[in-house]
């Protein structure tokens, strides 16, 4: 018997109102413990930031800085608001002022909620 199974599963959906019936077929495959999966399997998307790499002293990880801009509940005035996300870097690529995109993943560590799916833009 192998460590590697697949698992297909298909899923069928009714529309009513144009009698048209969608099938989708989810496939996993389990290595071991691991649970592979794509992200248009997804019921709900990852969410994906953009924001300025701040410190990138540690090993495999970086602090960035998110600016989200919201309105206020009260007053109605565009505020700036700035979150620092703890993100994977695996290969230490990203530098201090680079602009990068992360996306949401699996907890990490205890901080690490994040990942590095591209550098947009290279400090000057």
């Amino acid at each position: 018997m192998s460590d590697e199974t697949t698992n297909e599963t298909a899923l069928e959906t009714v529309n009513e109102t144009t009698d048209e019936t969608k099938v989708e077929t989810k496939v996993e495959t389990k290595t071991g413990a691991k649970v592979e999966t794509t992200d248009e399997a997804r019921t709900n998307p990852r969410k994906v930031r953009e924001g300025i790499v701040v410190s990138d002293k540690m090993d495999s990880t970086l602090v960035v800085a998110v600016n989200e801009r919201v309105r206020h509940a009260r007053y109605g005035k565009t505020v700036q608001r700035t979150k620092k996300l703890y993100v994977h870097d695996e290969k230490n690529e990203a530098k201090v002022g680079d602009k990068v995109r992360v996306q949401e993943t699996r907890p990490l560590s205890k901080l690490k909620r994040w990942r590095l799916t591209e550098i947009v833009e290279r400090a000057r």
